[in-house]
């Protein structure tokens, strides 16, 4: 198993950049991880993603020198061992609110004694021919990325208990959702804004990495001020917008 670069990056207190793709298409994948990413998020929680069509997605960030992460649709053990067999390096874990599904999703990503993932000579472990097995358990409970989402209220209440689970690299907050939660979906005022900068710095203060999402320039570098590290966006939204002043432009 190769080095994962984006946790190597954060060890070293880096920032590190990604997008989220949504589209099951590895062309585009490439396409994406060669404008500069250190990291891709192949969504299969709000996109047709199936695992057949991620295999190709993960494949086509490996050429490109990207770390391949995976959003499984939630927390279940199949879909996040599905994931990690092809290749991912890691895995984002939709709506961790209580403590047992921290504890659950760690486990889940980890080989014994560590977690509770399956075994077996698939493509992630180069089909046992380029390692053995309890050598790539061993760098794979190093290497792979598990970011839990703080998405919700009830998330929000339990953090402190949630930054105490051994395994979690990353906890990434999700604004849109938390504004659902607030009985308020899509609202993005000043009381959702205070939520989010108050979850980041009580995860920095715990000495956790914090992520989050943002196609904002200026609210990115305000969040890499606050310390955040992990940072995602949507390069797909990039592209409709250049698409949408193009045409506005030529159209007059």
């Amino acid at each position: 198993m190769r080095p994962n670069e984006v946790k190597a990056k954060m060890r070293r207190g880096e920032v590190v950049l990604g997008s989220f793709v949504y589209v099951p298409s590895a062309r585009l994948t490439e396409l994406i991880a060669l404008s500069g990413f250190d990291f891709i998020v192949i969504d299969q929680e709000h996109g047709p993603i199936t695992i057949e069509s991620a295999e190709p997605m993960v494949q086509a960030c490996e050429i490109t020198g990207c770390t391949p992460i995976i959003r499984v649709p939630y927390l279940y053990s199949h879909a996040i061992l599905q994931a990690l067999d092809i290749g991912a390096m890691g895995v984002h874990v939709p709506s961790i609110s209580k403590l047992g599904d921290a504890k659950a999703a760690v486990g889940h990503c980890r080989y014994a004694p560590l977690g509770n993932r399956g075994l077996a000579a698939v493509r992630a472990a180069r089909y046992g021919l380029r390692e053995k097995l309890g050598d790539y358990c061993r760098t794979a409970n190093e290497e792979i990325l598990v970011v839990v989402h703080i998405e919700d209220l009830e998330a929000i209440r339990n953090l402190d208990e949630l930054l105490s689970v051994e395994g979690i690299d990353v906890y990434y907050l999700g604004p849109t959702d938390i504004s659902n939660s607030m009985g308020r979906p899509g609202v993005a005022d000043t009381e959702l804004q205070q939520v989010v900068e108050d979850a980041i710095v009580r995860i920095v203060k715990a000495g956790k990495v914090a992520g989050m999402i943002t196609t904002s320039p200026d609210a990115a570098r305000r969040y890499i001020d606050m310390g955040v590290r992990y940072l995602a966006t949507h390069a797909m939204h990039f592209m409709a917008a250049g698409s949408q002043a193009f045409l506005k432009s030529v159209k007059g």
